[in-house]
């Protein structure tokens, strides 16, 4: 790395089953950095299988690497933007001071972008009057309402009722609020995308997904379930612990568990494409690498433009 890099941050962005996360910490490995996970459901404690978390991946050369923003809050707890964008720079301001490169390694569209773009982030309270308002209706007239807002959320991870409601309810709250200002640290990101064949990353999913199934997804759910935390508040993170859930109390067959996770698995790694793209199309600029080059080809890359 140059002595002094134009750029601040690194991000390393892309789908599910990308190897996004192995590109990152070879790369941290390398720099001395530190890693920030941009993802939604690392965040929660005990949630390690059916979030993905890789933690041995943390580990090059028998170096660990330093992560944050994963398990600091326990499952159960319904994390949000607004706290993702607060730790985030609490995380960066830290990093920077002691001299190392924040390294923000993740898929979830919306955290990146929130914090990237600066969005203008504040707690937002329920609205009771809204949330009646909205009452009865199906993920899909949700969806449709989600997606007129521009600003910060669209469907990417509207995958419950709940988080739609949600989202409708942050985004009115802003509409009604144009008058809040937020003071944020200047951001130089160099951003790197990961781009994956189509066919190679639907092999990938599905062989992830019964090795992870194999490893004792289902145990953790019930795990989970067994330790209090209620099974309405374990669908509410959608994808594995939508499905394992479902079938941890019953209400699926493990042959369905298996076939509908598999296809929504499938279908997010599309929708985090989509929210990628959006960005590029809003101004991002992002430096694509193709999965299957080799990874010290990859590294060298991007070490030659810091």
């Amino acid at each position: 790395m140059k002595q002094e890099s134009p750029y601040n941050l690194i991000v390393i962005l892309g789908p599910t089953a990308s190897g996004k996360t192995t590109l990152a910490t070879q790369l941290a490995y390398k720099i001395g950095g530190e890693i920030i996970s941009a993802d939604s459901r690392q965040v929660y404690r005990s949630m390690n299988l059916g979030t993905g978390k890789d933690l041995e991946d943390y580990v090059v050369n028998h170096t660990p690497i330093p992560y944050h923003l994963i398990d600091i809050v326990d499952a159960g707890y319904k994390y949000n933007v607004y706290e993702y964008q607060n730790d985030f720079f609490k995380a960066f301001e830290d990093i920077r001071k002691r001299g190392k490169m924040p390294v923000m390694c993740g898929g979830t569209g919306m955290y990146i972008e929130a914090v990237l773009s600066h969005f203008k982030m504040v707690h937002v309270p329920s609205n009771p009057e809204l949330r009646k308002k909205l009452e009865g209706k199906s993920l899909d007239e949700l969806t449709q309402i989600l997606s007129s807002f521009k600003k910060l959320h669209n469907t990417t991870d509207a995958d419950t009722v709940k988080r739609a409601v949600r989202g409708i309810e942050i985004e009115t709250y802003y509409s009604e609020h144009p008058e809040i200002e937020v003071e944020l640290p200047e951001l130089n990101p160099l951003i790197i995308g990961v781009k994956i064949d189509r066919e190679l990353r639907r092999e990938k999913i599905t062989k992830r997904l019964k090795s992870r199934l194999d490893e004792g997804m289902v145990d953790e759910v019930r795990g989970i379930l067994n330790s209090g935390v209620k099974a309405e508040d374990l669908i509410y993170y959608g994808l594995e612990y939508k499905y394992l859930t479902l079938y941890a109390t019953g209400e699926i067959s493990y042959q369905e568990m298996f076939e509908k996770l598999n296809i929504a698995i499938h279908q997010f790694a599309k929708r985090q494409m989509t929210w990628f793209r959006k960005m590029e199309r809003s101004g991002f600029q992002i430096h694509w690498m193709d999965a299957m080059e080799a990874e010290e080809l990859r590294v060298q890359e991007i070490l030659n433009w810091l």
